[in-house]
């Protein structure tokens, strides 16, 4: 990594020793803005404090379901980046969520004038977002339309697979839910956002007859109870439709020849389905048919090096249902082991953003060059 880009982590349980630890490693002589993502299993109020106390550039970051770093996947602790004189980075405070217009307003108009001050460099957004919000569809949306041609990449803060709470750093000593981080980074490197997934639509495709997109429910498909329809597509009865066949066998939802992942969380009672993402009444989705994910991974990767041939790091955000499929399928070490060969910082989340849309079961990226 180069000298612009440090990184730093600590798998210490103690949140003043594991700050401590992640501070010694960055050296903090010329960095600009620090990067992180933590395990909530930490004391969040203490974690705050110390990062306050310790750090006195801009700090951006939030809870995972895992973090991914120089080791590959980790499961605990603390790790992230810190970015140099050559980023220049401004950050927003989203919160509450669903009160976002004025701030996503004054947010276009100040980068409105950054762009005029500097329009020779590149620019990309990050956002992390509370994970359990339900408000990622309308924030992201907003947010792209109105910043322009800014290329965005984020990922929805996690708890470890407890879905009880999620958390963003505010920057000042506290982590809040019901609220967003958004940093757009300005620099001289090149850079380039990507997504991946390892799912195509297959030759199944059902409509959406009947939905409630607030509250991420499916209600009808083709005009009949939609976990049944679900179920009948992939020849098994409701009862035995599991988080394990709904990670195999997720929506997909095409615009033009791009695949975006339409994730489905749980049947319930009255046959509806509930998805990570919002989903609407007259969409039409395939079931997902799964390629090779390691070497859909792998290409991926290879057509990031066409455009940056040396990326310094790639700024990753990877859906924990993936990293639950490949625990299962025993490719977590060679997953594992591509993100470090491409210097992926990044970590687990309950969803992800790419430009202006909220997807699941994806990877999105940005790469930075040295």
């Amino acid at each position: 990594m180069n000298t612009q880009l440090k990184y730093a982590s600590s798998e210490s349980p103690d949140p003043g020793q594991a700050v401590a630890e992640f501070a010694s490693q960055l050296d903090m002589e010329g960095i600009e803005t620090i990067i992180f993502f933590c395990s909530p299993d930490y004391d969040l109020e203490v974690l705050g404090r110390e990062l306050k106390n310790v750090f006195s550039c801009q700090c951006i970051g939030c809870t995972s379901s895992g973090q991914i770093g120089k080791q590959g996947f980790q499961h605990s602790g603390i790790l992230g980046l810190g970015l140099g004189t050559n980023f220049r980075t401004r950050s927003f405070m989203i919160q509450p969520l669903m009160n976002y217009a004025a701030t996503v307003a004054d947010i276009a108009e100040k980068l409105r004038h950054d762009t005029e001050a500097r329009p020779n460099l590149q620019r990309f957004g990050l956002l992390l977002v509370d994970g359990l919000s339900m408000a990622e569809e309308r924030l992201i949306a907003n947010l792209y339309q109105q910043i322009g041609n800014v290329p965005i990449v984020g990922g929805s803060a996690g708890d470890d697979l407890r879905f009880e709470k999620t958390y963003v750093y505010n920057g000042d000593g506290q982590f809040v839910s019901d609220a967003a981080i958004f940093a757009v980074i300005e620099t001289s490197a090149p850079v380039t956002i990507f997504k991946v997934q390892h799912f195509e639509a297959s030759e199944v495709e059902l409509v959406i007859t009947e939905a409630d997109p607030e509250k991420r429910l499916i209600l009808e498909i083709n005009g009949e109870p939609a976990a049944q329809v679900y179920a009948d597509a992939l020849g098994i009865s409701v009862q035995e439709l599991t988080p394990t066949v709904f990670s195999r066998n997720p929506l997909v939802l095409s615009f033009g020849d791009e695949p975006y992942i339409r994730s489905i969380l749980k049947w319930n009672p009255d046959l509806s389905l509930t998805c990570y993402c919002a989903i609407e009444a007259g969409l039409i989705v395939a079931i997902g048919k799964a390629k090779d994910p390691v070497q859909t991974f792998e290409q991926a990767f290879v057509r990031v090096r066409e455009t940056i041939p040396q990326p310094a790091v790639i700024l990753g955000c990877d859906c924990i249902l993936r990293r639950l499929q490949f625990e299962q399928e025993g490719l977590e070490q060679q997953i594992g082991d591509i993100m470090v060969q491409n210097r992926v910082v990044g970590f687990s989340t309950y969803g992800e953003q790419y430009n202006g849309l909220h997807v699941n079961q994806t990877f999105t990226g940005i790469a930075i060059g040295g």
